[in-house]
């Protein structure tokens, strides 16, 4: 049987020991990652390394993602989390200001400006979410696949409304970059945590802003790695802040992105377009056998399928070594490069018992 270049790359990099259905909660590390992380961790305990990471290798991982969401490099800032990126941004509204958002939305995305206090935050259907967009919105947040239930927004719809509009856009691409394409150049602003379909390790999250953006985002967590010359500016107020998206920039979590690193060059070779058709055959199949047992789904053409109604099964499925997710009283299970079609068989015979 000839074993395809798609399924060698797999079988080097993953041996799960699971029939692991979740990387919508948290991708598996490819063993390069792995291997990054535990030699920074060998290096730091034994005293081989001058400073407890490499700023190289952060800047390696920015510029894998911005490849990788066809941005150049200069328009990407790194962090720690989804939610420290959007605390950013709604630091930087002024008082009054609406942001518009899905029902339900991801509270990474929603709580940094409800916690405000001071703007006007309206909820609405996804399914609306074009047709809210209204004059005097300042800024529309929404996840391009929904956390709860893998359903898609229309992005061309949203986009076109806040032009129309003068509205900003803040899109969250966590549940899709690295399976769906995407032109992070078409918002205002994107986040996404790198711990799920990125594989990366926790810790890692990248923030795009387009250049006319940055005239209006306050660089208000600047410290040292926001400047332009890092080193001169270890001590005292940064008089200098990088002159691109670096200014952003949190401190790195180094052990985070010496695996982040790893994780983006493995997808650029398997190739997005590449792993898009295999995971969503592969969502597919699951969606049609669950239909088959009885059990409709949530309509959505993405990797992360939802069963109303069977989210209490998950811990079942656990312990019969099957690994997916309750959400919003759904069964969620979510594809990627290291599913088979037996992962998707075993699934199911688990829940037809």
């Amino acid at each position: 049987m000839t074993i395809s270049p798609f399924s060698r790359a797999v079988a080097a990099e993953f041996a799960p020991e699971t029939t692991y259905l979740n990387t919508s909660t948290c991708g598996l590390l490819p063993r390069r990652t792995a291997d990054a992380v535990k030699t920074l961790v060998e290096e730091n305990a034994a005293g081989r390394r001058d400073g407890s990471g490499d700023f190289e290798a952060v800047n390696r991982a920015r510029e894998g993602f911005a490849r990788l969401v066809g941005v150049g490099a200069g328009r990407v800032a790194v962090g720690g989390s989804v939610a420290a990126h959007v605390g950013l941004i709604a630091a930087s509204l002024p008082p009054g200001a609406e942001v518009l958002a899905p029902e339900g939305e991801f509270s990474s995305v929603v709580s940094p400006f409800a916690v405000r206090g001071d703007l006007k935050t309206r909820y609405v259907p996804l399914a609306d979410l074009a047709d809210a967009v209204r004059p005097g919105t300042a800024l529309v947040a929404f996840s391009s696949v929904q956390s709860a239930d893998g359903r898609r927004a229309d992005l061309d719809a949203v986009r076109a409304a806040a032009a129309a509009h003068g509205a900003r856009t803040l899109l969250d691409a966590t549940q899709s970059a690295g399976w769906l394409p995407l032109d992070a150049g078409a918002y205002d602003y994107t986040v996404t945590g790198g711990f799920k379909y990125l594989l990366c390790p926790r810790g890692t999250s990248f923030l795009t802003v387009t250049e006319d953006a940055q005239e209006h985002l306050k660089p208000v967590f600047a410290g040292m790695v926001a400047a332009q010359d890092t080193w001169n500016s270890t001590y005292g107020p940064v008089t200098e802040l990088a002159t691109e998206a670096r200014r952003y920039d949190e401190p790195p979590a180094f052990l985070a992105y010496h695996g982040a690193e790893q994780s983006l060059a493995l997808l650029h070779e398997i190739g997005i377009d590449a792993l898009h058709d295999h995971a969503l055959k592969l969502a597919d199949r699951f969606r049609s056998g669950v239909a088959g047992l009885g059990h409709p789904t949530v309509p959505a053409d993405t990797v992360v399928v939802a069963v109303p109604g069977l989210g209490d099964r998950a811990p079942e499925l656990r312990r019969a070594g099957v690994l997916v997710a309750g959400r919003a009283g759904n069964l969620r299970a979510s594809f990627h490069l290291y599913n088979t079609e037996a992962d998707v068989d075993r699934a199911l015979e688990v829940l037809a018992s």
